[in-house]
């Protein structure tokens, strides 16, 4: 079964891995340019590097169909720059899934595949996708919606150790991005993260860079572009990959046996065998 995933940040991630270690064929979509700050954990990084380890797991850019296949043969996921889903209308895939969490429909819809699935705010439920799963944290996270949409986004980021949007930086200005510190690397409030040109951007709490965007990256003012942990004892954080991240993986797992089994039974074919014990 082929799934093509559109968008490889560290949400999608969780997804195309999760879904790769069982079984699937995986195929990521991404833009030319992908702004990912966790990018030791998203397979958008192989648009950048050609090719990307990510526990245990593959991601290699193709460009051809010939790279493609070769990827899935060895048992890799190809990441592969498509906008626009082109490689949907030529592959067909089985599912589509839209992880691009723009808070926006970008163009997915439900005759792209006989599987559709969009994570958060943006989709409705039985008319742009089959099943859309809810983002928010909280008790409905990971939640199968099959009629309507997802919780609107707040703009409010979730709570980690206690901390919200104070750990989200965003550009104070626009301009090319250079001299990153590396990611995992521990900061105090105030210390120099990079500069955006030549104004410094400065870390708003202590704890550790659990993301930053891309050295050589042309951003715009109020641009999300780093993101720190505030438990500083949990830098190995900053390389596996989120537990939001796996759990909408596992939704969207749960979203495509479930769709999967149903039709099956609605068409007369059987998917559970019957299971006889000795003794």
């Amino acid at each position: 079964m082929l799934v093509v995933v559109r968008g490889a940040g560290d949400i999608a991630t969780g997804t195309i891995h999760r879904l790769h270690r069982c079984g699937f064929k995986v195929m990521g979509l991404e833009v030319e340019n992908p702004s990912a700050i966790r990018r030791e954990v998203s397979f958008s990084e192989a648009i950048y590097e050609g090719v990307t380890l990510i526990e245990g797991v593959i991601g290699r850019r193709a460009k051809t169909l010939e790279e493609i296949n070769k990827a899935f043969e060895r048992g890799e996921v190809p990441i592969v720059v498509d906008r626009d889903g082109v490689w949907i209308e030529r592959l067909k895939p089985h599912v589509v899934v839209d992880g691009i969490l723009a808070k926006r429909n970008l163009g997915t819809s439900k005759d792209m595949a006989p599987i559709t699935i969009g994570l958060g705010p943006g989709f409705v439920a039985g008319r742009d996708v089959d099943i859309v799963i809810e983002t928010m944290r909280g008790h409905d996270l990971g939640k199968l919606i099959f009629s309507g949409k997802a919780m609107e986004n707040t703009g409010t980021p979730g709570l980690i150790g206690g901390v919200s949007k104070e750990r989200v930086i965003y550009s104070e200005n626009s301009g090319i991005f250079r001299d990153g510190l590396k990611i995992g690397s521990q900061v105090m409030k105030g210390d120099i993260l990079g500069y955006i040109d030549d104004t410094p951007l400065l870390a708003p709490i202590d704890g550790v860079l659990r993301g930053i965007i891309r050295d050589g990256f042309l951003v715009k003012k109020r641009f999300k572009i780093g993101d720190i942990d505030p438990r500083r004892e949990e830098e190995k954080n900053s390389f596996t990959i989120s537990d939001k991240a796996r759990a909408l993986g596992g939704s969207v797992l749960e979203g495509i046996l479930y769709l999967h089994c149903l039709r099956g039974k609605e068409n007369g074919k059987g998917y559970i065998r019957e299971i006889k014990f000795r003794g």
